[in-house]
């Protein structure tokens, strides 16, 4: 036998034995794919992709086969989001609004391969997913405008659902009219309250009568289905392509660092252990009915080295006249020092939970 031959020999046993090892990390994907549709996590992880190559980089010494072998890892890493794609679709998601609504957007970027179900308010689309119904909730938390949703914080407060990820989405609106129309026919526009308020500015403008909608998307399709050239909906480029509308002008949002929060709630709770440094975790917690136990509260989140990045409190229904605070801290509740924090904090509220963990990424 030749060098040749054996060199092909070789390649040959090797072949066989990536392909028991291929075999083995599809299944190990399998279960991941399971996972994060049970906790409402995207397939696409970029850090931790980045934290595997730098790992990963380390097993090959050779500086010139390292990064061929990087080029491997990042096929074989390809292959495997594929396939945990493919294992995701169906998965049913629940947001509040209609086809082409910014929540819609939002759900599908963060899902791309999930059916998006949609609900009238965002508490059927909350209890969708605590009754089983859907696997997984993509409702706004905040906009960088208009400020918190409050509804949804009171949903996180009372309910028995969890956090796993909160997603960045930049509002652009833009004007949509029926095709043949031009800027100049317009004389009236269509849309959400808040989304009139986010175009005053360019709607004062041009003088145009703003009527209000429930959603940017039914504006959109109020438009489409009335076929007056002299109105115009205001909304995304995607509810234009969804409902055939023609963009007339686009980014007419005064501010144009519009962006609203969009937070997923699953059933069952992500893990903490093992999380990266970068993670931030959501409490919510009443405090006693005693002298100072807000400052205390407070004092023990600092005292244990969590920063936080946010503070709301917000008024409890079952109880006129009393609060209970939202914080968003950085760092890991599940470590040693986290576990501490909790306990201490514990004596200083009447009630506390930790409803999520998550690390900000733009769904795009």
């Amino acid at each position: 036998m030749n060098e040749l031959q054996q060199a092909r020999d070789e390649i040959l046993r090797i072949d066989r034995e990536m392909a028991d090892l291929f075999l083995q990390r599809m299944a190990a994907a399998r279960q991941i794919a399971a996972y994060k549709q049970a906790h409402g996590l995207r397939v696409e992880d970029p850090q931790r992709e980045a934290s595997l190559m730098d790992r990963t980089a380390e097993l090959v010494p050779d500086p010139e086969l390292r990064a061929y072998y990087m080029q491997f890892l990042q096929n074989t890493m390809a292959v495997s989001k594929r396939y945990q794609h493919r294992l995701l679709e169906g998965a049913r998601i629940a947001y509040s609004g209609v086809e082409g609504a910014f929540a819609y957007i939002a759900a599908k970027r963060i899902f791309p391969d999930g059916i998006m179900v949609s609900h009238a308010s965002f508490e059927e689309a909350y209890q969708a997913v605590a009754e089983g119904d859907c696997d997984s909730a993509v409702l706004p938390i905040e906009n960088s405008f208009a400020g918190e949703v409050g509804q949804v914080t009171d949903l996180m407060f009372t309910g028995d659902l969890h956090v796993s990820g909160v997603y960045d989405l930049q509002v652009t609106q833009n004007l949509l009219g029926v095709p043949g129309a031009t800027l100049a026919d317009i004389r009236q526009v269509v849309s959400h309250p808040q989304a009139l308020s986010q175009c005053q500015s360019y709607l004062r403008r041009r003088g145009l009568r703003e009527i209000s909608a429930s959603n940017t998307a039914v504006a959109a399709r109020q438009v489409a289905e009335a076929g007056d050239k002299q109105t115009a909906a205001i909304a995304s480029f995607e509810t234009a392509e969804l409902y055939g509308l023609t963009v007339l002008d686009h980014d007419i949002n005064e501010s144009k660092t519009n962006t609203t929060r969009f937070a997923v709630f699953s059933r069952a709770e992500r893990d903490g252990a093992g999380s990266r440094d970068n993670q931030t975790f959501l409490l919510l917690f009443s405090v006693l009915d005693e002298a100072g136990s807000l400052a205390k509260a407070l004092n023990v989140i600092g005292e244990y080295g969590f920063n936080m990045k946010a503070l709301r409190s917000r008024p409890m229904r079952d109880l006129p006249w009393h609060y209970y605070f939202y914080v968003e801290a950085e760092g890991d509740d599940s470590s040693e020092q986290g576990k501490r924090m909790i306990q201490a904090l514990s004596s200083q509220c009447d009630r506390l939970k930790v409803v999520g963990r998550y690390t900000a990424v733009s769904p795009t």
